[in-house]
């Protein structure tokens, strides 16, 4: 039996969901949704506040601030109010309305962007709100997921050797691409303790941060307007771009079996089960990491209206998405593989632009 005093001291670590039965690949779901917060957004969201308390950034008075697109912000208003302090989240109109409700629920202040910069498209228009909120008033600490190593290390420490351990054969992991936290810091776990463990990074198609064309996204989570200044691709075995209409359908396959899922989890989903499917995995041990639940995305996602209004009939369809064998397989686009680059000369541009 746990018994905690604080929100954030609880987060189930070990539930995993073998999507066999219902995709037809072995494929485990790492469901990282149950803790207070709702998301994996929980553990960097803890990390960043205690590393920044250690080092005396923060204390009474303080006022947190963040850019999010939802789950970050839902874990620091969580967070901010059971240690009481003030936070705003600066989100723009891709932030699910279900999200906003609940971070303003916890007391959060949250301020809105609704107009993208010229250059650097929302994100650009976010990151300048904050600038303007912390030169307005030294009591505002900006944590910085963008290029806080608490964003990754929180997963070194803690996401990474959850999978190890339970998977001890484990052959391929999947990781979703957002701000790529997630994505380094599991990456350089494995790197250092188990280098034979292919690591693949899913990403959303329309995101810039490996080096695609930037396109409008509307399911918020995963992808980038900017190169993320954490990503080191050298760490990364393959990179898998998934539409978002393929999003939408891995979601409905999954909450037809009852699994009700984030948007960030049916582009995980999709993506390994394009990668899988192309690589005769049929013997691999593959986990795919589940950054959070599906209610948050009711408004979206599983709102039939939305889906027919953005991406048409055919996004309703409930696809299967594998192409396994011995199962029955609805056309879905084929997956887009984009080779790992060591490096970039726009890292530096980009990294001063998010400073």
């Amino acid at each position: 039996m746990a018994i905690i005093k604080d929100p954030h001291l609880f987060n189930e670590q070990s539930l995993f969901v073998d999507l066999e039965g219902v995709l037809g690949w072995r494929l485990y779901l790492k469901i990282e949704g149950f803790n207070f917060a709702g998301s994996i957004k929980l553990k960097p969201a803890r990390e960043m506040v205690e590393r920044a308390e250690r080092e005396g950034l923060i204390g009474p008075g303080s006022t947190l601030v963040e850019s999010s697109s939802g789950n970050l912000g839902v874990a620091l208003s969580m967070i901010a109010a059971s240690k009481g302090y003030r936070f705003v989240c600066v989100i723009d109109p891709r932030c699910n309305p279900a999200t906003r409700q609940l971070m303003e629920s916890l007391g959060a202040q949250v301020d809105l962007v609704t107009e993208p910069d010229p250059v650097d498209g929302f994100l650009g228009a976010r990151l300048n709100h904050v600038r303007e909120l912390c030169a307005s008033d030294e009591r505002y600490i900006w944590l910085n997921q963008y290029t806080n190593p608490g964003n990754w290390g929180a997963h070194y420490r803690w996401t990474a050797p959850e999978i190890s351990n339970q998977f001890p054969q484990l052959d391929v992991l999947f990781v979703g691409a957002g701000t790529t936290g997630t994505l380094m810091g599991c990456a350089r776990y494995f790197r250092e303790h188990r280098p034979d463990v292919r690591i693949v990074a899913v990403d959303a198609a329309g995101s810039v941060s490996f080096g695609g064309q930037p396109a409008t996204r509307l399911i918020p989570g995963l992808g980038m307007g900017v190169r993320p200044p954490q990503l080191d691709e050298s760490f990364i075995d393959d990179v898998v771009m998934v539409e978002e209409p393929d999003t939408v359908r891995a979601c409905h396959r999954l909450a037809a079996a009852g699994f009700m899922l984030g948007g960030s989890t049916g582009t995980v989903v999709h993506g390994a089960m394009s990668w899988l499917a192309g690589h005769d995995a049929q013997d691999l041990t593959a986990v795919a990491i589940s950054p959070d639940m599906g209610r948050p995305y009711l408004d979206t996602v599983y709102n039939p209206d939305w889906v027919h209004d953005h991406f048409g009939a055919e996004a309703l369809a409930t696809a299967d998405v594998t192409g396994a064998p011995g199962r029955r397989s609805d056309p879905v686009s084929e997956p887009q593989h984009t080779a790992p680059v060591a490096d970039y000369a726009a890292t530096a541009a980009l990294g001063s632009f998010l400073q």
